[in-house]
């Protein structure tokens, strides 16, 4: 299950009235209408590499909510070279535009197809999900923290101009490694998880943790919060070394090894 799923219901717990969006083949093939029936919205499929859906999404969202929007989440990412295990040292160049493209860009597009239809309420509030990765270096992560790296810039640059003019509100969440169907995909995800929670004075953020988290920041309560990178993950970003990771730093590489004994760096 998503963070974007716990969103969603977290909202509707809250009182909002929302719509969902996902690719037309994820609406078809996936749970998102079960979600839909759940909390009573409607699914709008859509691209979001295509700047037309989005433009669809911004328009029948204001049709169905009855006016402007006042939050919107994105929570989308997706590396070709990290599901067919492809090194960093050893990327395909289409595959890394189409990770850049779906993971990051696709918050541009975003976010400029809302400005140019006036479609978000003043002091509303957009957000993305963003990982530590974009910052420091992360085993098995590859070029998704490129993607990262960008999409927290992107939001940065935006934030200043649409927060000038429409006083619209941009920020990126730092979510500690969550068990979503989309994290199971990086590379010893698992470990990493455990790390991180060994890591973190309060642990791992669980995904309806960073719910509560992003209904607070769609709130009026943060209202003059924006353009930043906000860090939900237990203070795993200020730790260098815990007691927990050090207990268990001396265990063996064997299992990163290839068949000629050396490591597997990427």
């Amino acid at each position: 299950m998503s963070i974007a799923w716990k969103v969603a219901e977290r909202a509707v717990e809250e009182g909002a009235t929302i719509t969902l969006s996902n690719t037309p083949i994820a609406v078809r093939m996936g749970t998102v209408n079960a979600l839909s029936e759940k909390l009573n919205c409607e699914v709008i499929p859509a691209d979001a590499t295509n700047v037309e859906d989005l433009e669809n999404v911004f328009k029948r969202s204001m049709e169905v909510l009855g006016g402007k929007i006042d939050f919107v989440l994105h929570s989308i990412g997706m590396s070709p070279n990290v599901r067919k295990h492809r090194t960093y040292d050893d990327l395909d160049y289409k595959m890394l535009d189409t990770t850049l493209d779906i993971s990051a860009v696709s918050f541009h597009k975003m976010i400029q197809s809302a400005k140019k239809l006036d479609a978000i309420n003043e002091y509303g509030s957009i957000l993305a999900l963003s990982y530590v990765a974009a910052q420091r270096t992360f085993y098995g992560y590859n070029d998704m923290a490129d993607a990262k790296a960008l999409l927290e810039s992107i939001g940065r640059s935006f934030g200043y101009i649409y927060g000038r003019e429409k006083h619209v509100r941009i920020n990126t969440i730092s979510q500690s490694p969550t068990m979503t169907t989309a994290g199971s995909g990086v590379k010893g995800m698992d470990k990493l998880f455990d790390f991180a929670d060994r890591m973190s004075p309060l642990g791992n953020a669980s995904a309806d943790e960073c719910a509560d988290y992003c209904i607070v920041m769609f709130s009026d309560l943060t209202r003059k919060v924006t353009m930043q990178n906000l860090y939900h993950d237990g203070g795993f970003s200020n730790v260098g070394m815990s007691l927990r990771a050090m207990a268990t730093y001396e265990k063996g590489l064997d299992e990163y090894k290839d068949e000629n004994g050396n490591i597997i760096y990427g």
